[in-house]
């Protein structure tokens, strides 16, 4: 008879004997093309092109249509990793997270900048005089300064030697487990692209080293993203989920502007709890008008691009409908817009990526210490914008937390202060994927001008804008809306002003204990 002891004994030898076989069976790769059909020409997929219509297409050799004189956008990747790892609350609690981290755009994210590349970055090749240390970026910030770690490309890959040195999405696997292992963000790496860009995004599963009972797959799901191919949907029953030790490679070509977000499609309720979320946004082609151009005509223009074409008379879902009544405003020698809206109704100078999210605690306690975990019985006590909870949300940089590992890990690295040049506006795009509450976020002082909803530009079929200005505005778990803060009465808005983005929800207002800060965040006019 095996007794229980011994049972638990060759328990622990499988589990280390399958920790080596899955070392040794690694297949990581990464995948980020110089050229595709759609963007032919590799020197000019490495910038933005500015927008003077729509992408000329022509019958290929193929019996396809390619670009011709005319091709807009350029190729965009990333790649990251999933995995677990630990966050700090604003009360000092270490919590445990199934995670997704950074695996390239590694310096931008420590910087709250997005990880996405264009292709000459992400294909570079670590050249430091040390090897990427676990714990990087925060290893090698904390040890020589911050801003030390420069790094921006694609973690562990290298040139291939048996076909004759290239960069082809060969890597060495030492190097992702490296920085992968124990490496995860809440929230989940930041990504933003523009419109007609082709996006590569590479998910390493490094497998969650505190739990090696679970064997668990990930995938990404863009939550509410359009016209998404279901190959690559993140959706696991009609698509692929991504095992531990492998890599998978999404595609995707974007044509609607709009704050969306993405999460893990692997048992949702859990890993969505667990902190596998985190946000994407897409700029629109009116950034990339000429100065001084008419935006009106550079609407009209984009009405003879078949993705993006809006005849409001028989297509309810217009995402970019004409204003009403048209105008010849002319596009602004600095500062952005949210959306393609052709009167300038969505301009702004600076933009936040907010995004909420809640943990419960005690779920993520029993999910570390190989308990059951209580679906029906979740309840979340953290309330979190960009992973933070006041008063952590103001403070700058990134965030580091100690893990089981020893090492260091930016496991916060995007801060949630709203700094606003006096004079000017702010972007806040706002996301939600907590998995049990409702949250309201409230700006008293700042009226908040709501100008999109789920990655839509508020405006009716006849082009009529539809934003509005309120002091509040509540968000289920799956929702995005899009907020312009207005602080350009310097009478009302002087420099040094500091107001709050708060919830009114009282008991949102703590971090599971009284007198913490909870689901607050501040404004500064400078």
């Amino acid at each position: 008879m095996v007794t229980g002891k011994f049972r638990r004994v060759l328990l622990s030898m499988s589990l280390v004997c399958l920790a080596s076989l899955v070392a040794s069976a690694q297949s990581f790769r990464v995948q980020c093309p110089t050229s595709t059909i759609t963007h032919p020409v590799a020197a000019n997929n490495n910038s933005e092109p500015a927008y003077n219509g729509p992408t000329a297409l022509t019958a290929g050799t193929g019996g396809y249509l390619v670009p011709g004189s005319n091709v807009n956008g350029a190729i965009k990747c990333q790649q990251i990793s999933g995995g677990d790892g630990y966050a700090s609350m604003a009360d000092g609690t270490q919590t445990y997270m199934f995670s997704f981290g950074p695996l390239s755009g590694l310096a931008n994210i420590a910087n709250g900048q997005p990880g996405t590349v264009f292709p000459t970055d992400f294909n570079s090749v670590y050249s430091g005089l040390t090897r990427l240390m676990p714990g990087d970026p925060a290893t090698t910030d904390i040890a020589s300064g911050a801003g030390a770690f420069t790094y921006n490309g694609a973690v562990g890959q290298v040139p291939d030697l048996d076909n004759g040195g290239a960069i082809d999405g060969h890597v060495d696997p030492r190097a992702i487990m490296d920085i992968g292992v124990m490496n995860g963000n809440i929230p989940a790496p930041l990504m933003a692209i523009d419109e007609d860009d082709e996006f590569f995004l590479t998910l390493s599963n490094v497998g969650m080293i505190m739990r090696p009972d679970l064997f668990e797959q990930h995938t990404v799901h863009f939550h509410g993203y359009p016209n998404a191919s279901a190959f690559y949907d993140g959706v696991p029953d009609a698509s692929v989920a991504i095992n531990i030790g492998g890599s998978f490679t999404y595609y995707y070509l974007a044509p609607d502007a709009g704050t969306y977000f993405w999460h893990c499609h692997i048992t949702p309720p859990e890993h969505l709890q667990m902190g596998m979320v985190g946000q994407m946004y897409v700029r629109p082609r009116q950034n990339r008008v000429p100065s001084g151009s008419s935006l009106y005509a550079a609407l009209q223009a984009q009405q003879q691009d078949l993705r993006t074409a809006c005849n409001s008379a028989v297509d309810i879902l217009c995402s970019n409908p004409l204003p009403a009544p048209s105008n010849t405003v002319a596009r602004a020698s600095a500062g952005n817009y949210a959306y393609n809206d052709g009167d300038g109704s969505t301009y702004y100078d600076v933009e936040y990526p907010l995004q909420i999210h809640g943990f419960d605690p005690n779920f993520h306690f029993v999910g570390m210490t190989f308990n059951p975990e209580g679906f029906a019985d979740m309840k979340d006590k953290y309330f979190l914008l960009n992973g933070r909870s006041y008063p952590d949300t103001v403070t700058p940089g990134p965030l580091a937390t100690e893990s089981a590992d020893g090492n260091s890990h930016y496991a916060q690295p995007l801060p949630s202060i709203i700094n606003i040049p006096a004079g000017k506006k702010a972007l806040l795009r706002i996301s939600d994927l907590d998995v049990t509450e409702y949250q309201t976020l409230a700006s008293l002082g700042i009226p908040m001008n709501v100008i999109g909803y789920n990655a839509k530009l508020l405006r009716d079929q006849a082009g009529n804008n539809m934003n509005y200005n309120t002091n509040s505005i509540t968000l289920a778990g799956g929702e995005s809306v899009d907020v312009i803060l207005d602080a350009s009465d310097t009478t009302k808005y002087p420099s040094g002003s500091v107001f709050y983005l708060y919830t009114p929800n009282l008991d949102h207002l703590s971090n599971d204990a009284e007198n913490f800060g909870g689901l607050m965040t501040e404004v500064h006019i400078n």
